[in-house]
């Protein structure tokens, strides 16, 4: 499940994604324009840092600003960077596996079933790029509402 951190991560990630080369926004911004609380946008904002996904500047007209293009940075990495393992249990992870206590991991159902379930998460994540993600307003909206709001 993806946790409040990796989802004000990703909405931090689009809004910087949305400012014009090479700007840089301001933290108090991000955490008003996305209603993240201010102290936690700081330690995601690091851990992003530290991660490679944005980059910082420090003092008057300091900020930050995406590392790389938004087309080059998937979802699935930020997710994974943030909440960790995409798998819903340590047995059904690529990255994190761990074995249960209580079963057989070759006859296991549960287990083969969140395989399918951290496989089929995986496959839409890392397929996603943080440009499509900032780029999804209009390709989300039914038709019908698309033609109503542009009278």
């Amino acid at each position: 499940m993806l946790t409040a951190k990796g989802k004000y991560g990703l909405k931090a990630l689009i809004y910087l994604a949305q400012i014009p080369e090479p700007g840089l926004a301001l933290v108090s911004d991000v955490a008003a324009e996305n209603n993240i609380p201010k102290k936690f946008l700081d330690a995601i904002l690091l851990e992003l840092r530290n991660a490679g996904f944005v980059q910082s500047r420090k003092g008057k007209g300091g900020g930050y600003r995406l590392a790389r293009s938004p087309d080059e940075i998937k979802v699935g990495s930020v997710v994974r960077v943030l909440d960790g393992p995409l798998a819903p249990y340590p047995c059904a992870s690529h990255t994190r596996y761990q074995p249960c206590e209580d079963c057989d991991v070759k006859t296991c159902q549960v287990r083969h079933t969140m395989l399918t379930v951290r496989n089929a998460i995986a496959e839409v994540l890392d397929s996603t790029t943080l440009a499509q993600m900032r780029d999804a307003d209009e390709e989300v909206l039914p038709i019908e509402f698309k033609r109503r709001t542009r009278r």
